[in-house]
């Protein structure tokens, strides 16, 4: 534990410093040494939406080469061009014209599609590439994705996200990294750039299940406050007791804050993260359960809350407002407007 800590306090200072750029042209398909590849790596970028933005940011703000190419939205590049990010035109050219690759997208539909699709990752994947997979993701599609990539000389690390775009703002995110002792040592200076703490959770595919392991209980916490606040406002509780009283006790927490206080004060837009997003998650940790296999009488309760929230018209909201959802279930206005 003393040394984990150590290791935690070194990596929260470790910021990579790249030497200056060869005059090497962009693109040129030059075989780099390794020595090249660790003191001066290129960082190509996949997802640049409201978590993405604040990675790109930090990753230029500590000097490394970014180039990226654009998944879905364009409203969040001006200022990452301005600050020196590059933009290619296919995922091939952005794996052949990196050392690094970082997939910031929605789950492992849009990974596939982005590594193993036409004009993927894979296609320009050379020896040598690591990806950082940073999406929520199935494990199982994880392990398919990098044997695709190890066949070629490439590699992949699964390094999840936690914390919010506040965070990835601040260069203060979590990760949890899936990846072999050498393979870490590669990655962890890369995500220093934009994570707090990077913690090393065991072999590959580790990061991404215990990911799903940790959105199965913050996501079973949003709902069961959702649900508590309806019993509680029907039954003619105040809510703001409710609320006073539980943050005085031991089942106060961050999400309750963000949640529960937001609510009382009228505001559902304080968790920021998408309803949709959250019965993906659910989705993928039922299927882990079912694998392994592990009874999930919660998880597929909770599951079904976050699907039966998107079915009412609520998936692109967000968290808090699964409270929405139980105004419309039960017919009554648990939310002053």
């Amino acid at each position: 534990m003393v040394r984990r800590a150590r290791e935690q306090r070194a990596g929260r200072h470790l910021h990579f410093c790249p030497l200056p750029r060869s005059d090497r042209a962009v693109g040129s398909r030059t075989t780099r040494t390794q020595g090249e590849r660790m003191s001066n790596p290129r960082i190509g970028f996949v997802g640049i939406g409201m978590m993405g933005h604040g990675m790109v940011k930090n990753l230029l703000a500590k000097g490394f080469p970014v180039t990226f190419k654009v998944n879905r939205d364009r409203s969040r590049l001006e200022d990452l061009i301005a600050a020196g990010a590059k933009e290619v035109d296919s995922y091939a050219k952005l794996a052949a014209d990196s050392d690094f690759v970082i997939v910031c997208v929605t789950g492992s539909p849009q990974v596939e599609e982005v590594i193993l699709g036409k004009g993927g990752l894979l296609e320009g994947a050379h020896k040598g590439l690591i990806v950082i997979e940073t999406s929520t993701a199935e494990p199982g599609s994880t392990a398919k994705v990098r044997e695709a990539l190890l066949a070629k000389g490439a590699d992949l690390a699964d390094a999840p996200l936690a914390r919010t775009p506040k965070e990835a703002e601040e260069g203060r995110l979590n990760t949890m990294v899936g990846a072999d002792d050498a393979l870490f040592a590669k990655v962890k200076p890369v995500m220093a750039a934009f994570c707090e703490n990077i913690f090393h959770v065991g072999p590959a595919g580790a990061g991404h299940t215990l990911k799903l392991v940790n959105n199965f209980m913050a996501m079973t916490i949003v709902a069961s406050i959702a649900e508590a606040f309806s019993v509680a406002n029907k039954a003619g509780v105040k809510l703001d007791k409710l609320f006073e009283v539980v943050s005085m006790g031991a089942l106060n927490s961050p999400i309750f804050q963000m949640v529960a206080g937001g609510a009382v004060a009228g505001d559902l837009t304080r968790m920021k993260f998408a309803i949709r997003n959250a019965a993906k998650d659910m989705r993928y940790y039922t299927h882990l359960a079912e694998s392994l296999p592990v009874p999930s009488f919660v998880g597929e309760a909770v599951h079904q809350s976050y699907e039966q929230a998107v079915a009412l018209g609520l998936g692109d909201k967000l968290m808090a407002s699964m409270i929405e959802a139980q105004e419309q279930l039960t017919k009554q206005q648990i939310i002053r407007r």
